[in-house]
């Protein structure tokens, strides 16, 4: 018989005590419900799967960890809610949520911080990225590892984006981070408010001008349908990150806590190669619809985007430690 995940824990934290791993087969099996917004041919589902995937296999059948891709269970801000108050398991979500209430996180969203997607992958692979899920636990969450960082690029649905005077007066969705609005900002764009599930229509009737994304999920979620440039400005890198409820992982015993961290670490392997994959894939679809692909002389961007770091630190100087630690390891 199966049961809930928050009524077992305790009574399975117990078992797992007395019998260990070679006992599990005969234990009561949980239910953990793992949650992200994007679409199943995503990196985040990737990494959903493969973490559900090792967690059923090395469980031995005590928990039944099942995926909820497409935002079944909320939008990323609120499934974090459930996660911190204990009612869902586990997330795969974009770091720009964690902003909310996790404030070191936003150094993240200071605009041409890292150069490449394998170099901020570097950083948060390493003791940089372990310390700031180390912050998570305060916030009860315990950050579980970093998936690849999405790059950051703008679709337009019909201006071409060459150079930063083309940026002037457009009309573009970002996400509502400080530093995704403030570098819009002083690229000359208007940073404009809108739930993402809206963005296509508004693309598509010219409610907005362009918004800004990865290439994989340009194509994944259908905007190359509505949006016929796409630019590499590369103006942000965003981690993605695993996190589950400290009060659920604080409950398992340690046999399943180490079970999670082993599939912590498939998954991180498995989604980042399914990323690099996507990428390209994006591109080449691209290619093959016509869209235009723009790659923009860099420098005068960076110019422009890296000079609201210092209103950024004065507006979080909780970040400014982390700011140095990263700069430090990408000169």
């Amino acid at each position: 018989m199966t049961f809930r995940f928050a009524r077992l824990v305790g009574t399975l934290a117990c078992a797992f005590g007395l019998t260990g791993l070679s006992g599990l087969a005969t234990a009561q099996t949980a239910e953990m419900s793992v949650g992200h917004v994007l679409a199943t041919a995503s990196h985040y589902h990737a990494a959903a799967a493969k973490f559900s995937e090792v967690v059923n296999q090395k469980s031995k059948g005590a928990i039944k960890a099942t995926v909820f891709p497409g935002g079944q269970l909320g939008g990323e801000v609120k499934m974090l809610q459930s996660a911190r108050t204990g009612t869902l398991d586990v997330v795969v979500t974009g770091e720009a949520p964690l902003e909310g209430f996790a404030k070191e996180f936003a150094v993240f969203s200071f605009p041409y911080l890292f150069s490449s997607v394998d170099q901020i992958n570097g950083v948060l692979q390493g003791p940089i990225g372990r310390g700031m899920l180390d912050l998570l636990p305060k916030y009860n969450l315990v950050g579980l590892g970093f998936i690849s960082a999405l790059e950051r690029n703008i679709f337009t649905n019909g201006k071409v984006v060459n150079t930063v005077a083309d940026m002037k007066g457009l009309k573009i969705r970002v996400i509502q981070g400080p530093g995704y609005v403030k570098a819009y900002q002083a690229l000359g764009a208007q940073p404009t408010p809108m739930a993402y599930t809206e963005l296509y229509t508004a693309l598509q009737n010219g409610a907005v001008d362009a918004a800004e994304n990865s290439p994989d999920v340009f194509l994944q979620d259908r905007f190359i349908e509505v949006s016929k440039t796409y630019a590499n400005l590369k103006i942000m890198y965003m981690p993605a990150v695993i996190v589950m409820s400290k009060a659920k992982y604080d409950a398992l015993s340690p046999e399943m806590q180490k079970v999670v961290q082993e599939a912590t670490a498939e998954a991180i392997a498995f989604a980042t190669a399914q990323y690099k994959k996507d990428y390209a894939d994006a591109f080449a679809a691209m290619k093959k619809t016509g869209v235009k692909i723009v790659e923009p002389d860099l420098k005068p961007f960076m110019e422009v985007g890296r000079s609201v770091h210092g209103d950024l630190l004065g507006e979080f100087p909780m970040a400014k430690p982390w700011y140095e630690k990263i700069v430090a390891a990408t000169k």
